[in-house]
């Protein structure tokens, strides 16, 4: 790593340290100010042996690590929680001296889903430090609504920028109608049509990611993102697969989520296909998601008004007039009760998790106790046995 230091001596100078870090991965001025606003624990300065990484991929039993020396694999971490693909992550050495991740920094956003499992709580993190999420829409199979609305709740929550790509634009006439029927359902987000093939709106795509910024693509298995990602890269990093011509459906050739520098110093983010995408702590998306639905609800005569047959409710005259399509409702509560319910499990989870430390504390609290007795009472008989033999 360089380092460029101020003068030992004199009044005190700003900061000029200067970081080196995996640049192709998004390493800017900006994130190097970030890793000096957060050193390695336990640290105020930054060692020789210690430099910014990011994580690339995560494999069974080893994390890929791009430094300033390149990829590297190294073992996860002993401690502290368990690194995803994007993390920003300070590099080192562990006690045995051998390179390793020693620190992960605060993630700035955080994409995130309800792990499949339906009786699941807990959140799958997908990815970190995301500046652009792309929700792929293909052209040759029919839209979902509801598929697109819950996955831009999502991106919305993330704190990253959602942006619809419609892809293989080249393979059917209907582009125009499919564009149409995604921004009425997808209002307030950014809409680009492209085509892999031909090469077409590839840079309109690239104008909504910052300089060296991070974009994720999020769509189902066959949706067109392989192709699109060797588009961008200019070469082929993607394996493609054929869609099967009777349900639209394709083989999952992206197996893990991996981060893919692009010309220019973009990253993107790849993503295996996503069957379904179940909403975790996701309220703050879906009040950007549905932003018109959370001003009419400001509308209504009662401020604890439930949106049914309440007299004087916004919600209800727009439904009747025409300004809310009911689907549109319809799903926004449907999601509304999905995380209602998952908090509801969550809580409970929480509650049994802490029932089950309280009665374990006692256990081991009872047990000590009860060998510290048992202890006192052998030394007891031990110091008895001693006092009968000197009186002998």
């Amino acid at each position: 790593m360089t380092f460029i230091s101020g003068p030992a001596e004199g009044p005190a100078t700003p900061d000029t340290t200067v970081l080196e870090g995996p640049h192709h991965y998004g390493f800017t001025p900006e994130t190097a100010e970030y890793f000096r606003n957060h050193p390695p624990s336990g640290h105020d300065e930054v060692g020789d042996d210690e430099h910014p990484g990011r994580v690339v991929r995560l494999d069974r039993n080893r994390v890929l690590v791009a430094g300033p020396a390149g990829l590297q694999h190294l073992p996860y971490p002993s401690h502290g929680p368990a690194p995803v693909t994007g993390d920003w992550v300070w590099l080192g050495r562990n006690r045995a001296g051998e390179p390793a991740v020693v620190g992960i920094l605060p993630r700035r956003t955080s994409l995130g889903r309800k792990r499949a499992l339906a009786s699941s709580t807990e959140e799958q993190v997908l990815g970190a430090n995301i500046d652009v999420v792309g929700v792929v829409v293909p052209v040759d199979r029919p839209l979902s609504p509801n598929r697109l609305e819950r996955t831009l709740v999502a991106a919305w929550d993330s704190g990253a920028t959602p942006l619809v790509i419609i892809t293989k634009a080249d393979l059917a006439d209907l582009a125009d109608d499919v564009v149409g029927q995604v921004m009425l359902h997808a209002a307030g987000v950014e809409v680009v049509t492209t085509s892999a093939e031909y090469g077409d709106g590839l840079d309109a795509l690239m104008q909504h990611v910052p300089a060296g910024g991070t974009v994720v693509l999020l769509g189902p298995s066959g949706a067109g993102k392989s192709s699109l990602i060797n588009a961008l890269a200019g070469r082929d990093v993607q394996g493609t697969g054929p869609v099967r011509a009777g349900d639209g459906k394709g083989r999952h050739t992206t197996t893990s989520r991996e981060l893919v520098p692009l010309p220019g110093g973009a990253v993107l983010m790849d993503t295996p296909g996503v069957r379904g995408f179940g909403l975790f702590d996701a309220e703050n998306g879906l009040q950007d998601m549905f932003a018109d639905l959370e001003e009419l609800f400001a509308q209504c005569r009662f401020a604890d008004c439930a949106h049914d047959r309440e007299p004087g409710c916004a919600v209800q005259a727009a439904l009747a007039d025409g300004r809310v399509e009911l689907r549109h409702w319809e799903s926004y509560r449907k999601l509304q009760n999905e995380l209602a319910v998952l908090a509801r499990k969550h809580d409970a989870a929480a509650r049994r998790a802490y029932q089950r430390e309280w009665h374990q504390s006692i256990a081991r609290a009872g047990l000590s106790q009860r060998a510290a007795e048992r202890y006192r009472h052998e030394e007891g008989e031990v110091r008895g046995k001693g006092r009968g033999r000197k009186s002998g």
